[in-house]
C-alpha cells in the first residue's frame, strides 16, 4: 500500500496548473485522485479532469475536482493511470479493474501518459496477469472461442461479488484470459481487436511514456525508449 501511494504522489507532480488531466482507475490510480484533490484544495490548482470509470468519477468529485467530459475538451494535456503488468517497452496490461476501455480512450487523447506502479508490477515478459478482454454481451459464446484461439488461452468470464456476470461501465463483459507469456504484445493486441464482437483489449502498446515506479521507500521514474 506504501509503494502505491508513493507512486502515485509522485505522479501528481507531472500536473501542472491549468491542465486537462485523465484520471485513471485502479489502487494505484486512487492515490493520484488523492494527491490532485490535495492540490486542488490547498494550492488553488487549476485542472480539469475527465474520469475512466464511474468509481474515480465519485472520488473525484468527493475532493471537489473540477470535471469535465469530451464534449467540453477533445485533447488532454495528461493521463495518469495504473497498470496490472508493466513489460519491456513500457507495454502494459490493464483491466483488472474493470475500465480498461474507458482507460484506452482516456490515454489516446492525451499527449502524455504517465502510468504509476509498485515494483512488483515490473515483468520481463507481459502475461502472468490475465489479459482482460471486453466483449459485447450478444453472443460473447462465439466471441470467447475465437478470442482462445487468437490468444492461445480459454477466456474465463469475470464474476461480480454475487456470482453475475462482471459488467463494465459500458455495459460489456470482459473474459479474462490466462495466455501465458506474451511474445509478441503488439500482434496479439492488434488480432484481438479485428474480431467481431471485442470491444477493447487489456493490452497497451507503445502508449505509456513515462512510469513511476515505486517501493515502500523511493519511487524512480522510467522514460520509455522507442
Amino acid at each position: 500500500m506504501e509503494a502505491k501511494r508513493r507512486a502515485g504522489e509522485r505522479a501528481v507532480e507531472f500536473v501542472e496548473d491549468g491542465m486537462a488531466v485523465g484520471l485513471g482507475t485502479g489502487s494505484t490510480a486512487h492515490w493520484v485522485v488523492e494527491g490532485i484533490g490535495r492540490r486542488v484544495r490547498e494550492e488553488g490548482l487549476r485542472v480539469r479532469c475527465v474520469p475512466t470509470s464511474r468509481r474515480t468519477e465519485e472520488h473525484a468529485r468527493s475532493l471537489g475536482i473540477p470535471l469535465v467530459t469530451f464534449a467540453e475538451v477533445r485533447r488532454l494535456d495528461l493521463a495518469i493511470d495504473g497498470a496490472d503488468e508493466i513489460g519491456p517497452g513500457l507495454a502494459l496490461i490493464k483491466g483488472g479493474g474493470g475500465a480498461l476501455l474507458r482507460e484506452k480512450l482516456v490515454a489516446r487523447a492525451a499527449s502524455r501518459f504517465v502510468v504509476v506502479a509498485d515494483e512488483g508490477k515490473l515483468v520481463g515478459r507481459l502475461g502472468k496477469f490475465p489479459l482482460p478482454v471486453e466483449v459485447v454481451p450478444f453472443a460473447w459464446e462465439t466471441t470467447a472461442e475465437r478470442v482462445a484461439r487468437a490468444a492461445g488461452a480459454e477466456p474465463v468470464p469475470r464474476r461480480a461479488e454475487g456470482g453475475e456476470f462482471y459488467l463494465t461501465d459500458n455495459g460489456n463483459l470482459i473474459l479474462d484470459c490466462r495466455c501465458g507469456e506474451i511474445a509478441d504484445p503488439e500482434r496479439m493486441e492488434r488480432e484481438l481487436k479485428l474480431i467481431t464482437g471485442v470491444v477493447e483489449c487489456g493490452l497497451f502498446v507503445g502508449m505509456a511514456d513515462v512510469a513511476v515506479v515505486a517501493t515502500d521507500d523511493a519511487a524512480r521514474v522510467v522514460e520509455r525508449r522507442d
